[in-house]
């Protein structure tokens, strides 16, 4: 057995019936390149066969009323690939705002923790004639540069590669006795694990109060505006996506001196900005991203999270959107600095020190009380995106036209924007909470139009081809 890092258990424990924690992706295939044909029966022979080749995806989380400390991952005796393979079919005319309704369901669910925590569901039916298929997995197992790593290990760069060789899971045992009895020694170590937490976040302030004086600091969370969408969220999901062509962005990057990061969060900028100007809410002071920034290979252990947070500002009091962009690159190049003086346990550690029931309690005592709709704003939204393959990838014989990715919402920031490029398309994942957002496709259709606007101000730039949604 392995117990899960302090990460990976505070994403556990905040899971909630209104508020499921999980990422994941949505792929549109074709399914013409699938040697011998398309059938849903075959691809689910195809999937068990990938899957014996991924423990991670083979793990169940167990626990006991005695332990003191996390629960721990060990390998599902019982594991059955069925159990985590749904069909549907997408209502007619099959377009995609029928297939993100479907999606925005699936999300809403929870997983069974007696089994592995993850999903494939697969739509037929679209217009087109390709099959989509959404992988969603809680969060708690993975981040989201280790999922497209995941999804890497389903995929193959030609149709028809044979799957690889099954692995044996390598964490076995799990009996509520050892997990209790592991606790214990969790426990024992909590006073070291605390004394780092305090040594890391004390370090922080000065530097932080040196940093801002100097005007090198990222944005301070907490002093973020509020919006419609940053109040308490309900347990249901609603998603939409939308592409661009990753060329245009990148002819966007160089013509302003930036990074692909600073374009896609500067057209954020001007999707909320527009969005939040027609409904009269537009707020005087900048709304605050927070940015996932992975710290695999710095932080400590194997952790299926190994990520930190920097706080973007993303400038929508700005109108000028060529002004905002560099305002926004500005601001992402003080906070990255900032960012990259933080200790990379930081989160990790002070999860490693908190009760699971304690948290899980303040939580749900959070949202009864309504806390999200009255407490300052942490954040506005969450931003994240995650380096795609180079490559065209084919899953299970179909190649992938375009991958959406998706992460979660929180009580008091309802919006999440995840960004992957794949062959040649920059692919955008919007989820909220149609109890906030209820127009989420009108935020998702304003990506295009945001481009187009940056790329027609581009010096020796050709226009920006616009893309259709899914």
């Amino acid at each position: 057995m392995r117990r899960l890092s302090g990460l990976d258990a505070a994403l556990l424990y905040t899971d909630s019936p209104g508020l499921p924690v999980q990422i994941g992706g949505l792929a549109l295939l074709d399914v013409s390149t699938v040697p011998g044909g398309y059938s849903f029966e075959r691809l689910g022979s195809d999937l068990a066969a990938r899957v014996a080749a991924v423990p991670l995806l083979r793990r169940r989380v167990v626990d006991s009323r005695f332990n003191p400390g996390h629960p721990v991952w060990v390998d599902d005796p019982c594991f059955d690939v069925g159990r985590h393979l749904r069909r549907f079919t997408v209502p007619q005319p099959g377009t995609a705002a029928e297939l993100a309704v479907l999606c925005g369901q699936r999300f809403a669910r929870r997983f069974d923790r007696s089994g592995p925590l993850w999903e494939t569901a697969v739509f037929e039916g679209l217009a087109d004639g390709s099959v989509a298929v959404l992988t969603r997995i809680h969060h708690a197992v993975v981040d989201g540069l280790a999922g497209a790593t995941l999804l890497a290990q389903l995929c193959d760069l030609e149709p028809g590669a044979p799957p690889p060789q099954p692995e044996s899971p390598g964490v076995g045992g799990g009996n509520r006795l050892s997990v209790a009895a592991g606790g214990i020694a969790d426990l024992a170590a909590r006073p070291l694990d605390l004394a780092r937490a305090v040594r890391s976040g004390a370090a922080l302030v000065p530097d932080w109060v040196g940093r801002a004086r100097r005007g090198e600091a990222m944005a301070v969370p907490l002093t973020a505006p509020r919006t419609s969408f940053n109040r308490r969220v309900t347990g249901r999901r609603n998603v939409a996506f939308v592409t661009l062509d990753l060329a245009a962005v990148k002819a966007v990057k160089r013509a302003f001196g930036v990074t692909v990061n600073d374009v896609v969060l500067a057209l954020c900028s001007s999707v909320l900005r527009r969005y939040l100007a027609g409904r009269g809410e537009l707020p005087a002071s900048p709304l605050l991203a927070a940015v996932p920034v992975s710290v695999h290979g710095r932080a400590r252990g194997d952790a299926g999270n190994q990520i930190s947070v920097l706080m973007g500002r993303l400038h929508t009091e700005i109108a000028d959107p060529v002004v905002r962009l560099h305002a926004v690159a500005s601001d992402q190049t003080a906070a990255k600095a900032h960012q990259a003086t933080f200790d990379p346990d930081l989160l990790g550690s002070w999860g490693q020190v908190t009760p699971g029931a304690a948290f899980g309690a303040v939580l749900r005592l959070y949202s009864a009380l309504r806390l999200p709709d009255v407490l300052p704003v942490l954040n506005n939204l969450v931003v994240s995106d995650i380096p795609g393959p180079k490559d065209t990838l084919y899953y299970l014989g179909a190649r992938i036209t375009a991958l959406y990715p998706f992460g979660p919402i929180y009580h008091g920031a309802g919006l999440n924007i995840t960004v992957m490029s794949l062959d040649g398309g920059l692919h955008f994942g919007l989820q909220s909470c149609p109890d906030l957002l209820p127009d989420l496709w009108q935020l998702a259709g304003g990506f295009p139009a945001a481009l187009a606007e940056l790329a027609d101000r581009a010096p020796g730039t050709p226009p920006a081809p616009l893309a259709s949604p899914g």
